[in-house]
């Protein structure tokens, strides 16, 4: 009976080791679960400046067609899609809320290569007389809420060559309603970028791409009616009126394959992207 009994106390103490590396097993798996989960974004795109996660969960985020050439820029105050080929963003996305539009960071106006893009860099002496202006897409006045976000706005990876007519016209005309827009609704979602034929023209001796168009795409899904519009530009000095330009976004996507605002519920975004309540934008 002795014997039996050592038996019992072997086999209790085996089951309860095994309870022990089991819940060892758990802890270890949710600790590794959490620090991927909390992971810092440089480890994936090798940038400093935000999570990876508070980027991808972002309303504002585009989808970049298959096969397109990509490297994520997460920046203070927006993302870019770099296209290295181009040596130009695919598109550039941000958020503006209407607290960012009270910033006091003052414009640095000096453009300088990103140093974070794959391959060769754009350089500032590309433009150097070559006709084309430096056309930002997230505007520098969209980033004067934080002295970082404005010196980012002024790397090359978010400047695209644009006929001085379009950056200083209806461009910039554009870029100061929406700001309009976000004082009315509060926050926006914008997305903007080039279109690039086959075989563009080139600048510069790094031979940055000359777009032939431009798109740019403002949402506004919080508001009681969610609502979007959207422009294409030629990229050329004579424009048209900002109200002859805009289209449904809908329009676009199909035009460049990009997903713009992919994040939000369906039931928002298909709306908001197939209609264009015009009379709501208030556009002359």
């Amino acid at each position: 009976m002795a014997k039996k009994k050592k038996k019992k106390k072997k086999s209790s103490a085996r089951r309860n080791n095994n309870l022990v590396t089991l819940l060892m097993l758990i802890l270890i798996v949710c600790g590794v679960w959490y620090l991927i989960q909390h992971a810092d974004a440089r480890s994936v795109f090798g940038n400093s400046h935000t999570s990876t996660l508070d980027h991808i969960e972002k309303a504002e985020m585009a989808r970049t067609p298959a096969g397109t050439p990509e490297q994520l820029l997460l920046r203070t105050g927006y993302t870019a899609s770099y296209n290295r080929q181009w040596k130009l963003p695919n598109w550039v996305c941000y958020e503006l809320v209407r607290s960012e539009l009270q910033g006091s960071a003052s414009r640095s106006n000096r453009f300088v290569s990103d140093p974070d893009v794959e391959g060769t860099p754009a350089d500032p002496r590309d433009y150097t007389r070559s006709g084309y202006d430096r056309g930002h897409m997230a505007p520098a006045a969209d980033m004067k809420w934080s002295k970082q976000a404005m010196e980012e706005s002024f790397l090359l990876s978010n400047i695209c060559p644009q006929a001085p007519g379009l950056n200083r016209g209806r461009w910039k005309e554009l870029e100061e309603l929406v700001r309009e827009w976000a004082q009315r609704d509060s926050a926006l979602l914008i997305a903007c970028g080039p279109i690039v034929s086959q075989t563009p023209k080139t600048i510069g001796r790094h031979r940055i791409a000359v777009p032939s168009r431009y798109f740019k795409v403002v949402a506004a899904p919080y508001a009681s009616r969610p609502r979007g519009i959207a422009f294409l530009f030629d990229n050329n000095d004579e424009q048209p009126s900002l109200r002859a330009l805009a289209l449904p976004i809908d329009s676009v996507e199909k035009l460049t394959g990009i997903d713009f605002f992919y994040n939000l519920p369906d039931s928002i975004e298909t709306p908001m992207e197939s209609n264009l309540w015009i009379e709501t934008w208030n556009l002359n």
